[in-house]
């Protein structure tokens, strides 16, 4: 393989698959496509006049999202970000890992160190812990140990370095980096002239204009507890929506362990199941989604509610909701046409 890639051939880049194309009674094309990353499906609908044109911007959009992997995916040893946590410095670091590190910052500062990326170490040791595994609690000595390796204190970013101040830290960006590449496969979309379009990451979800029927594309928010419960819907035309929840990887068989875990306390929060916001970007939807997940329900929403922009809905461990001031106004009924 490594003599091939010498002499230019690339690795084989899984196909998207097309669920749909059509064309509609305006004579404009539909295509939806779907692929397997980031650990769940990313799937790109869109809308334009020319199929050919629909076709190659979804292809580059997905060039796009496998460029930002290979930089930002912690689990790929050759990563920037992997080589950073595994050395405690990078020199010459992609602009996009700067980027994101000082937006991680930003939300680490309006949510009172709630949002914290230097939580790797921990989240290294609950994914390991048979203890936990087994439904029991993580070795104390080892938990106080990772918990004195975080510290968003401790990093350093500029453009021409980021390093850690302690020795063992590492970091994640798994509650910022999903969003950011959806915004970066839009615009992308935007780039080669899309305009009517839904990106959705696993939740992780950008739209642009009007779907076929000339309506916002729907946007269903499911009960973390019951699959086929819908406790709200939204209709978009613009902007982005996030939903943060432990249920989405689980340490120990009651989820009191997960990979979300507060930087201050060093443990899972449980009082609330699922947090979802809308705003003007997903990344920063995504951030502010985990930052609430980390406070109580009331809390959480009065976070949101202090950020022009940004609405949002919690659901809380005895599947109550709470939302924003403005939350309604993004949410359709059953009986819409359309729904």
């Amino acid at each position: 393989m490594a003599s091939l890639l010498e002499l230019g051939f690339e690795p084989a880049r899984p196909v998207p698959e097309c669920i749909e194309d059509t064309i509609l009674p305006s004579g404009d094309h539909k295509l939806v496509v779907d692929r397997r990353a980031m650990s769940t499906r990313v799937s790109i609908a869109a809308i334009h006049h020319s199929r050919h044109l629909l076709e190659d911007a979804a292809g580059r959009a997905y060039e796009e999202m496998e460029r930002l992997i290979g930089l930002l995916n912690r689990f790929d040893p050759t990563s920037a970000l992997s080589v950073l946590n595994r050395e405690g410095h990078l020199a010459g670091p992609p602009p996009e890992l700067t980027l994101l590190l000082d937006r991680s910052a930003a939300v680490h500062e309006a949510s009172a160190g709630a949002f914290d990326v230097t939580v790797q170490p921990l989240v290294d040791l609950l994914h390991r812990s048979e203890a936990v595994a087994d439904g029991g609690v993580p070795d104390s000595g080892a938990w106080r140990d990772a918990l004195g390796r975080i510290g968003a204190d401790a990093l350093r970013v500029s453009p021409r370095r980021i390093s850690f101040e302690r020795d063992g830290m590492g970091i994640t960006l798994d509650g910022i980096a999903k969003g950011y590449i959806v915004d970066a496969m839009a615009a992308v979309l935007e780039a080669h002239g899309i305009e009517r379009f839904l990106i959705d990451a696993g939740g992780d979800i950008r739209a642009s204009g009007l779907r076929e029927d000339d309506l916002g594309w729907m946007v269903a928010i499911r009960d973390p507890r019951h699959g086929g419960i819908l406790p709200a819907a939204l209709r978009l035309s613009g902007g982005g929506v996030a939903t943060s929840g432990g249920y989405e990887a689980r340490y120990d068989p009651e989820g009191s362990w997960h990979h979300i875990v507060s930087s201050r306390t060093g443990r899972s929060p449980t009082s609330v199941l699922s947090v979802t916001v809308a705003g003007p970007t997903v990344f920063a939807a995504d951030a502010l989604a985990t930052a609430a997940l980390l406070m109580s329900p009331r809390e959480g929403v009065r976070f949101i509610d202090s950020l022009p922009g940004f609405e949002c809905m919690v659901i809380d461990a005895g599947g109550r909701t709470e939302i924003s001031a403005g939350w309604t106004s993004l949410t359709v009924t059953s009986q819409e046409e359309g729904v």
